[in-house]
């Protein structure tokens, strides 16, 4: 039997976690699924385990007129309904992309997303649904999105299956409100900005994101299962390695990256890994329960490094790959740098998780956009002429006298957006002088 599958209002393209399937007949209704709980050996933040997932359904475009004989309720009432309707089907490819993200909707749900983190302590969660999102990416394939990164697919129910994924559903539903609330936000830049905006507000650096990151559209354009690290894999640092050189990123960024892990638990009920609580998360903040790398989960900073050098606590979690960080002679160098120097952790995690954000992604415009003015380099001011005059009566200069001042001026080294290296006319003046001292000792 066929099924319909209507998306949320807010979205343009299905979305797993506000989606209805209803069966054809009108019988019955339901909401998607919970993801099928992960396998013993995955792992829960930020990059976890991986088995098989189900294959992806295509999807095929309803006519409004169609969707008004199927279902119960009537469109005119709810119109919404008909935005983004598919039926799955075993043909067809995505449609047309989502338009790139609103500034202004971006800036208001940031401000929404710091609420959601200040009332639930969802900073951990929302820091893998970004990780996972972009994590897929293959530098080798140039085609988007076959090549994966941001964009989106992780909303969709086939990709939330995936083992390595248990239990991001639960930050999909956390985020979704948001989403509906802002639909001129895309998916990809939601991710991406709810996971840099839980570093920041758990104390950690600021991230130069910037935004415009272009939706997938369908589940059939989700990527393959296990592309993410594994937590316990035989050799950790060339399994590390092999996936994050994959992504194009390298020794200092695996390490720089590994340091998130000073935030979040590890849920054996999802991963596999962990205890079931320990005297660090009981209590919670949020659901208690699960084992923490650091005594303070919640907080950004560099207690991972120092932990997992000392490893004198069995309440604090080391995985596999956490352990190999100061056992590889190249990621000693640097997991041993950050346990020393927080400052120098931060400007490298900053750094690395921008460019993870930005893995795969399409941006639309192509330069993306920037929330805080932090993205595109200042723009040199222009050269007016004016502003260098003196007097009370200030006048601008002719067209043929700037350009007279300019060629001048770039014969010399100069140019309107680059200062000279040194004073020019103060240099004239010291030879000047000198050559006058000179010829007067020469007199005498």
């Amino acid at each position: 039997m066929a099924e319909l599958l209507l998306s949320s209002p807010a979205s343009s393209s299905a979305s797993a976690s506000a989606s209805i399937v209803v069966s054809l007949s009108g019988a019955s209704s339901r909401l998607p699924k919970k993801p099928a709980s992960a396998s013993a050996s995955a792992q829960a933040l930020p990059f976890p385990f991986h088995a098989a997932s189900p294959s992806p359904s295509p999807s095929l475009r309803v006519s409004a007129r169609s969707l008004h004989r199927l279902l119960p309720l009537s469109p005119r009432r709810n119109p919404s309904l008909l935005r983004g309707a598919f039926v799955s089907r075993s043909m067809g490819s995505a449609g047309a992309m989502c338009a790139a993200s609103d500034a202004a909707q971006l800036r208001s749900a940031r401000e929404d997303i710091k609420e959601l983190l200040n009332t639930t302590f969802c900073h951990p969660i929302l820091v893998r649904l970004g990780w996972h999102d972009a994590g897929t990416y293959d530098k080798n394939i140039e085609e988007w999105p076959q090549r994966g990164g941001a964009n989106g697919s992780l909303r969709f129910e086939v990709e939330l299956k995936h083992a390595a994924n248990a239990g991001l559903v639960n930050a999909l539903k956390l985020i979704q409100p948001i989403k509906d609330k802002y639909s001129g936000v895309t998916y990809a830049d939601l991710f991406q900005l709810a996971s840099a905006t839980a570093i920041e507000e758990a104390g950690g650096p600021k991230i130069p994101m910037k935004y415009g990151r272009v939706d997938v559209t369908g589940p059939e354009q989700c990527p393959a299962e296990r592309k993410l690290p594994d937590a316990g894999p035989p050799s950790p640092a060339q399994h590390l390695r092999d996936v994050f050189y994959r992504m194009g990123l390298d020794d200092k960024e695996i390490v720089a990256l590994s340091g998130a892990h000073t935030l979040g638990r590890a849920r054996p009920e999802r991963s596999g890994w962990g205890k079931p609580e320990t005297k660090y998360t009981k209590d919670g903040p949020g659901a208690p329960g699960g084992q923490s790398w650091t005594v303070q989960w919640l907080k950004f900073d560099n207690s991972y490094f120092k932990d997992i050098k000392e490893q004198k606590d069995e309440d604090l979690l080391v995985l596999p790959t956490d352990a190999v960080l100061l056992e590889d002679p190249s990621f000693k160098v640097y997991a041993e740098k950050y346990a020393e120097d927080q400052d120098a952790f931060f400007k490298d995690y900053a750094e690395a998780h921008a460019k993870l954000s930005n893995l795969g992604a399409k941006f639309d415009p192509p330069e993306g956009i920037s929330l805080d003015g932090d993205i595109k380099a200042a723009t040199p001011e222009p050269f007016v002429a004016a502003k260098y005059s003196s007097g009370e009566k200030k006048r601008e200069l002719s067209d043929a006298m700037k350009q007279k001042i300019r060629a001048e001026y770039e014969a010399i080294g100069g140019s309107p957006d680059k200062p000279l290296k040194s004073n020019y006319f103060l240099n004239i003046m010291i030879v000047i002088a000198a050559l006058a001292f000179l010829t007067s000792l020469l007199g005498n």
